[in-house]
């Protein structure tokens, strides 16, 4: 077994890093320092730092990312459409190479030998964060209990912290685990293993049933800025503000509900239950707004890199020198993705209603079908026929 002297662990406070703080201290003897990412937990960084201190932590940071991750990470997801598997928005994978980051800028600072998480050895997490420490960290020590401890199951977990009276989140007859930041709310694991279980209403907490929702809609305006959402109905604010107004908005008229099974990376898959209200609003809207502002080829080049980039964040390689060339690719086709879209959300749906821009390449003059003195309908005759050369020498070749 490694020496460890000092490690700095991640610290949610949820079931599995409630106990670790503790465990970590038995197993190797030595100091821990909790470390906890603000990317827009809420109510849940209550009474942190009191139970990390108080379960054996020599000290806790506590860090507010949010802003940093709405606009370097949720934002870039958004400019890429990055939608994994066709439905899931990234929520869980995007915050992670940010929280990893962090905790590697910690353990410098405070000369520790190790970092830890509290990921499952079944999961996409422990990937996703280990990547992102020896990315940057090479030579770093990496504790990933669920890969060394001889609990096997949840059920274990909270035995052993009712023993040793750690207070923690779960229950056994409520055993899902739940990851929330301002992105979203994931829920796995427990009555939810079973895709063909319907989730309980009760466990949703961002987003009202459809059927709960306003029966009047809600219209309102989105402005970009090469391609980066910049005010809501004209007010300007912060990119963490601006998704959090979303999430309320969008929660409270049914959207952004997701129940999918997914196609996890190391192999198995897993079924997830997602709250995305805000960032579902704004990908449909950047959608929009990209519709009259980019270039038709480089939209389709951009569409094409959509699985591989999706991939590359779901899998946990954002500090790869692909994701590296991508993200540089994206932010370029992002300049003059500017203007106003305007939506209309009800019940459960986000609805485009209208576009504008002052960089729009879409001319009315030019698309519409009346009269016009700007198109020559006749060419089209040549361009079509260039464009069946082939077909007909194909057909001709086969005898027609």
């Amino acid at each position: 077994m490694d020496t460890i002297e000092k490690v700095v662990l991640a610290y949610s406070g949820g079931l599995d890093t409630s106990i670790l703080v503790k465990w970590l201290r038995e197993r190797y003897g030595c100091e821990v320092i909790a470390y906890t990412a603000d990317v827009g937990q809420e109510e849940e960084l209550a009474g942190l730092e009191a139970k990390a201190i108080k379960t054996g932590a020599s000290k806790i940071y506590i860090e507010d990312l949010r802003e940093e991750f709405a606009r370097d990470f949720v934002f870039f997801a958004i400019k890429a459409n990055a939608i994994y598997e066709g439905t899931y928005l990234l929520g869980t994978s995007i915050a992670r190479p940010l929280i990893a980051k962090r905790q590697i800028e910690i353990a410098a600072a405070e000369k520790a030998d190790s970092v830890c998480h509290g990921s499952t050895g079944k999961g996409n997490d422990q990937v996703r964060f280990e990547l992102t420490y020896y990315a940057l960290a090479p030579h770093i020590k990496v504790i990933a209990p669920w890969r060394e401890w001889t609990f096997s199951s949840r059920e274990e977990l909270i035995d052993y912290a009712e023993k040793h009276g750690i207070d923690v989140p779960v229950s056994k007859a409520k055993p899902y685990s739940m990851d929330r930041n301002l992105m979203h709310i994931s829920y796995e694991g427990g009555v939810l293993e079973d895709p063909w279980n319907e989730p309980d209403e009760s466990m949703f907490r961002l987003t009202r049933s459809p059927e709960a929702a306003p029966d009047k809609p809600l219209y309102l305006e989105i402005d970009f800025e090469n391609g980066a959402a910049a005010r809501v109905d004209g007010k300007e604010m912060k990119a963490h503000e601006l998704i959090g107004l979303l999430n309320r908005v969008a929660g409270e008229n049914g959207i952004g509900r997701v129940d999918i099974v997914e196609n996890r990376f190391v192999g198995m898959k897993s079924r997830g239950v997602y709250e995305t209200p805000g960032c579902t609003v704004l990908h449909a809207a950047h959608r929009a707004i990209e519709s009259i502002t980019m270039d038709r080829e480089v939209m389709h080049l951009r569409d094409s890199l959509i699985t591989r980039i999706s991939e590359l964040i779901y899998y946990g390689f954002w500090y790869s020198p692909e994701m590296e060339a991508l993200r540089a690719f994206i932010e370029q086709t992002q300049v003059g993705v500017t203007g106003t879209v305007r939506l209309k959300l009800y019940k459960g749906n986000t609805i485009v209603v209208g576009r504008k821009s002052e960089t729009s390449l879409y001319k009315q003059d030019f698309a519409t079908f009346d009269k016009d003195a700007v198109y020559n309908q006749q060419d089209a005759s040549g361009f079509i026929k260039l464009n069946a050369l082939r077909l007909r020498i194909r057909a001709m070749q086969r005898g027609h």
